[in-house]
C-alpha cells in the first residue's frame, strides 16, 4: 500500500511539473525512478523508446513503470496520478485563459513560458541521450538519426525501427557495444 501511495505522490508531482509536455520531466522522472524505485537508466531508456514507438500519447509509457513497481494496480495508480492532475489544471487554466481574452499580460506570460518549455524539453532529450549513448556505435547511430530527421522527411518511427534493427545486427555480428 505504501508503494502505491508513493507512486501516486511521485507521478502526481511529475504531472504538475510537466510544463511543455511530458518530455520536460524526463530528467526528474529518470532520477526519481532510479533513486526511489530502483529502475536503472538503461531500463528507463528502453521503456521510453517503446513509448515513442507505441501509438497514442508517448507518455503512456509511465504505466510500465507503475507496473514494474506494483503490478496492474501500480499501473492504474500511475495512470491516474500522472494524467489527472495536469488534465484538471489544463482545463482550469484553459477556461481562465479564454475568459481573460487578449490582455497584454497574458501575452507576456505566454512569451515567458515558451523558452522555459523549450529548455525543459531539451533537458529531457539530453537526459535520455546521456543514458542511451553508451559507446561509439550508439553515438554514431544517434548522430545519423539526428541528421536524417533534421534534413529529410523520414518518419521518426522508421528511424527508430531502423536504428534498432541495425544496432541489434551490428551488436550480434560484430559483438559491438
Amino acid at each position: 500500500m505504501a508503494a502505491l501511495l508513493h507512486l501516486a505522490l511521485t507521478f502526481g508531482m511529475l504531472s504538475l511539473l510537466a510544463v511543455g509536455g511530458g518530455t520536460a520531466v524526463l530528467p526528474e522522472m529518470q532520477t526519481v525512478l532510479a533513486q526511489q524505485f530502483n529502475i536503472d537508466h538503461t531500463t528507463f531508456v528502453h521503456i521510453y523508446s517503446i513509448g515513442q514507438l507505441s501509438p497514442g500519447p508517448n507518455m503512456m509509457m509511465v504505466l510500465v513503470f507503475g507496473f514494474q513497481v506494483a503490478g496492474l494496480l501500480g499501473a492504474a495508480v500511475v495512470l491516474l496520478s500522472f494524467f489527472l492532475p495536469s488534465s484538471i489544471l489544463c482545463l482550469s487554466v484553459g477556461r481562465l485563459w479564454a475568459r481573460i481574452g487578449e490582455r497584454p499580460w497574458r501575452r507576456a506570460v505566454q512569451n515567458a513560458l515558451e523558452p522555459i518549455s523549450i529548455g525543459l524539453m531539451c533537458s529531457g532529450v539530453y537526459a535520455v541521450a546521456k543514458a542511451a549513448v553508451i559507446g561509439p556505435l550508439t553515438l554514431v547511430m544517434a548522430a545519423v538519426t539526428l541528421v536524417v530527421i533534421l534534413f529529410t522527411r523520414v518518419n521518426p518511427v522508421f528511424m527508430i525501427l531502423g536504428a534498432g534493427v541495425a544496432g541489434a545486427a551490428l551488436m550480434h555480428f560484430f559483438g559491438l557495444k
